[in-house]
């Protein structure tokens, strides 16, 4: 008998990892062997455990779901990645399928969709959740007409994870020591952020993050 697939958790709210690991682990072919509480841990996690898809909650702390989804993506290119969100937009799943998750299933759905999705992942098919195909297609078609690029980042991936340590409220010394590298190089990312993103200060970068999913308000 073929054994379960093995999925890795990581949401930085308790009760909702226990609700998903229910739905999960009532599938005979899916089981939860892992959990971690933001998207730091779920790297540490994977290193340590023999997982086959990583369910990630977008807004986590020290490291977003896209964040570890990158960083998944490029220490074990086999592991499959789905994202598990409260944020309900394109610019979302666009942004998941280019960290290599296979798609993103909202939270309000997830009793519903969240199967489907992790076998999907596992057959390494995209998957969008029922009623949005509609939006995305339409979003897609609207940009690509008008010539607009799509789901640009305008920022870096080091620059991404400075903005939500600073947004959390750290200081250049605390980023510095979490990211080993000198508070110089912090200014410089911070200062490169405030004129990219066109901001003046700490709560405009607050807000931003806010906005893009980065933190929760």
């Amino acid at each position: 008998m073929t054994r379960p697939a093995r999925i890795l958790l990581a949401d930085d709210h308790a009760l909702v990892r226990q609700g998903v690991r229910l739905i999960l682990d009532a599938e005979p072919d899916l089981t939860v062997v892992a959990e971690a509480s933001d998207g730091a841990e779920a790297i540490d996690r994977a290193h340590g455990q023999d997982v086959d898809l990583a369910i990630l909650d977008i807004a986590m702390p020290r490291r977003t779901g896209l964040q570890a989804a990158r960083e998944l993506s490029r220490l074990h290119p086999g592991l499959r990645t789905l994202m598990l969100t409260m944020y309900d937009n394109e610019q979302y799943f666009f942004e998941a399928l280019k960290a290599g998750a296979s798609g993103y299933v909202p939270k309000s759905v997830a009793d519903r969709d969240l199967v489907e999705a992790c076998r999907a992942a596992l057959r390494d098919e995209p998957f969008i959740y029922p009623g949005a195909e509609t939006t995305v297609i339409r979003a897609y078609l609207d940009r690509a007409s008008t010539g607009d690029r799509l789901s640009a980042r305008v920022i870096t991936d080091r620059e991404e994870e400075i903005l939500k340590l600073v947004a959390e409220g750290h200081t250049s010394k605390e980023i510095a020591r979490l990211l080993v590298i000198s508070a110089k190089t912090v200014e410089r990312h911070r200062a490169n952020l405030l004129q990219k993103l066109g901001l003046r200060d700490r709560l405009e970068l607050t807000r931003y993050a806010i906005r893009v999913g980065l933190i929760e308000p």
